[in-house]
């Protein structure tokens, strides 16, 4: 039991430290600079040998700030009167605002995201189970998902939930601007577009679905 909290302590921590080195990166980018790894470290009061292991490179910290830089965008595009499940149309307008808002940034900073990409897929071997310090690409983009279909959590149960989740993921940001644009030649209007009625008719599905399982019983 003791050596589980202290695993779990030390895996917050970790997340606190990348959360400390990311909100200085921002607090530098905003200002108009592009800090080095050690500058960030020691505005985020942080050893430079720590800070490089979490970002080795100057580029892959300046894309994670980047993204970091859009969750306060993200927050308020989906935030908005609380919906219910008998709602829908609610829960749409939720998720369509989260979707634009993910399209708009992937297209506004698609050349700093194509390089995350390069750098995560170039990346061996996988986090442990729960450790953050080493995140999966995507996962902000998992959160801001999951806080625009919050309200219909519950009553679409647990399974529904998660393959609406997974479903929608692959509908929307940087991988989906890319095919979307490289595969099928759309500009990024259209492209958005697309995506924003993919994630639609994916949760008027596991809506249904879930209203005729209900119904049956």
């Amino acid at each position: 039991m003791a050596r589980a909290r202290a695993s779990t302590e030390r895996v917050k921590q970790k997340g606190r430290t990348r959360g400390a080195l990311l909100a200085a990166a921002v607090r530098l980018v905003t200002a108009g600079r592009q800090p080095s790894v050690a500058e960030v470290a020691d505005a985020a009061e942080v050893s430079r040998r720590t800070a490089y292991r979490y970002f080795p490179t100057q580029e892959q910290m300046l894309v994670e700030a980047a993204l970091e830089g859009v969750r306060g965008i993200m927050a308020k595009a989906i935030a908005g009167p609380p919906a219910t499940r008998r709602d829908v149309a609610d829960v749409e307008a939720r998720l369509d605002r989260a979707v634009h808002a993910l399209q708009h940034s992937a297209a506004t900073n698609e050349q700093l995201l194509r390089t995350m990409i390069r750098l995560t897929v170039s990346t061996p071997g996988k986090p442990a189970p729960g450790d953050r310090s080493t995140p999966k690409r995507g996962y902000r983009r998992i959160e801001w998902i999951e806080l625009a279909l919050a309200p219909v959590r519950k009553s679409l149960g647990k399974r529904r939930y998660e393959r609406l989740v997974s479903a929608i993921a692959m509908c929307v940001g940087i991988e989906a601007l890319i095919v979307l644009r490289d595969l099928r030649g759309l500009p990024e209007r259209e492209a958005e577009e697309v995506s924003r009625w993919a994630a639609a008719v994916l949760l008027r599905a596991s809506l249904a679905d879930s209203a005729r399982k209900l119904t049956k019983r």
